[in-house]
């Protein structure tokens, strides 16, 4: 698994994020882009809806106190090289990707100027957010779709290429409100990654560099396949159910952190607090 090599951070939020009470994980977005110095792009390349998603955003945002909000509707590849959408893009502190079709992010922005100055940003030190949609496209290889389903089948999923801010990484959304263990099991056996997230609703975690924190009402599922013992996906036709032995499991909620380098959970800060 490569190296988280941005040196930003990262916000995946897996979908259906609370936006009209204390918004614990949107209000972290802020925080983290700046606070009351924030300059926030939304991008809402993944929605049919982009002014009405939009601007329910924007007014989150602002309701946190960030000094700039903006909104980035591309809505084909030559948007992307819009002049006015790029210098906004350069001075965000805070770079938002809403939820909706994966597929239309990467269609529309990868590859483009947009995508190359995004990445820069990040490089710089911006925060790049995503929720559902949003939250899919950050690996290099992304899951575009499938059923959700507790059997693992190779059929289950179809994978494509994503924005590549967290490669060597599965992220799946929706978690365990839609059931997608099997989804994300049958994404890990397909691809050389070898760590895959599962995050729920009103959750994210926040990558900083190696370290993976969780914040939000839900849990993330970390599946750890670097070192299974045993698996028959060589052997597989399409509809067949898959076996993986010695894969690795954790469940992380609220204050729990995940170190990427050795892909063990950081428990000393939790532990402490249990002895106190």
């Amino acid at each position: 698994m490569a190296d988280n090599q941005g040196s930003g951070q990262l916000i995946i939020i897996g979908g259906a994020e609370d936006r009209e009470g204390d918004c614990r994980v949107l209000r972290e977005f802020v925080r983290r882009s700046g606070g009351t110095k924030a300059n926030v792009v939304i991008m809402t390349a993944a929605t049919e809806l982009p002014r009405e998603v939009g601007e329910q955003y924007t007014k989150i945002f602002e309701r946190f106190g960030a000094e700039n909000v903006r909104i980035i509707d591309t809505v084909t590849r030559d948007d992307a090289s819009s002049s006015s959408y790029l210098e906004a893009v350069e001075k965000a502190t805070g770079i938002f990707f809403t939820g909706g079709d994966q597929a239309r992010i990467t269609s529309i922005i990868k590859d483009t100027e947009l995508d190359a100055l995004i990445h820069k940003r990040y490089a710089e030190g911006a925060v790049i957010g995503g929720t559902s949609a949003g939250a899919a496209v950050m690996p290099d290889v992304m899951i575009v779709e499938g059923d959700s389903t507790t059997n693992a089948r190779a059929e289950v999923v179809e994978m494509g290429p994503g924005m590549g801010f967290l490669p060597g990484i599965v992220i799946d959304q929706h978690f365990s409100q839609r059931g997608r263990l099997g989804r994300l099991i049958a994404a890990l056996a397909q691809q050389p990654a070898v760590l895959g997230f599962g995050i729920d609703e009103d959750t994210a975690i926040i990558v900083n560099q190696d370290v993976i924190e969780v914040v939000g009402s839900g849990s993330v599922t970390i599946v750890d396949v670097a070192e299974i013992s045993h698996s028959n996906v060589d052997n597989l036709l399409k509809d067949e159910a898959m076996a993986l032995c010695g894969a690795k499991l954790h469940i992380l909620p609220e204050g729990y952190r995940y170190n990427l380098k050795n892909r063990k959970p950081i428990l000393e800060r939790i532990l402490q607090a249990a002895a106190a």
